[in-house]
């Protein structure tokens, strides 16, 4: 009996590519021209990486990901508290990063920076250390994270937005161009402005998303509860548990805004409430 020929996995990289011979790279990646991969990388297969990308450190991406010309991936955080500690990041599958894009990996042992899947990051966005990016979310460009965000499936964050650090972000949120963002953003509803100001609720995005109308239906009693009303936010959320109907979104808002700790944005009717 011959024996089983052996499979060697397809790989396109380009001759003047800089591959470390430690780093694990599946089948099917294309590597382009002078892109660097450092030693700890790990590349899904079907990974498509440009010219002169570089991903460093402990960092994982996952299959059938594009990463677009002189994006940096896993590079050391710009945070003055690191001191050379083996940390991560984390790339889903199907994710795009585009031109010039930054992902930098966490301060502290063992913590972890990560992006999900499905997400498109364009050009010259930046993810900072400790950031939780979840699935399908877009980051318009020059949209920046600083430390410890966490946004939610299918936010939108419009370009040149800037994002303080340990702000929440809700899922379905829909954030405008340069606008500033220092509080917590609830789920589904949009933002815009400098001070950011909560305008309305996102009515398109939650309908793209497949939100049922019953539900869609809560979600706007919910939203003149919260901001239309005049109640603080302990009064609304008290409100809220007593006359909305119990749904899975009505329920995740409620989960978010009991763990504001950095408080909610705000409308104009109640900015000062």
């Amino acid at each position: 009996m011959k024996p089983e020929p052996v499979v060697i996995p397809l790989r396109k990289i380009h001759e003047t590519a800089v591959v470390h011979p430690n780093a694990r790279i599946g089948k099917d990646v294309e590597i382009g021209p002078y892109a660097v991969i450092g030693e700890n990388v790990l590349i899904g297969d079907g990974t498509q990486i440009g010219a002169h990308v570089v991903i460093d450190g402990w960092t994982s991406i996952g299959k059938n990901c594009v990463i677009y010309p002189s994006a940096s991936i896993g590079a050391e955080p710009q945070d003055l508290k690191f001191r050379g500690e083996k940390s991560y990041v984390f790339i889903g599958d199907n994710t795009k990063i585009r031109e010039f894009a930054t992902v930098n990996r966490a301060t502290g042992e063992g913590e972890e920076t990560r992006v999900g899947s499905n997400c498109l990051l364009m050009a010259y966005t930046h993810v900072a250390h400790n950031c939780v990016v979840g699935n399908n979310v877009i980051m318009s460009n020059a949209a920046t994270l600083a430390g410890h965000v966490v946004v939610e499936d299918r936010a939108v964050i419009g370009g040149l937005a800037g994002v303080h650090q340990f702000v929440k972000i809700g899922r379905n949120a829909m954030i405008g161009g340069a606008t500033k963002v220092v509080q917590d953003i609830p789920p589904f509803v949009i933002v815009d402005g400098n001070p950011a100001k909560v305008r309305g609720l996102n009515s398109v995005g939650i309908s793209r998303a497949g939100v049922s109308e019953p539900a869609r239906r809560n979600l706007k009693k919910a939203f003149k509860i919260l901001y239309r009303s005049g109640l603080s936010l302990a009064q609304a959320i008290a409100v809220m548990e007593q006359e909305l109907d119990s749904c899975e979104e009505i329920e995740h808002m409620l989960r978010f805004l009991r763990n504001a700790e950095r408080g909610i944005c705000r409308g104009h009717k109640d900015a000062e409430n």
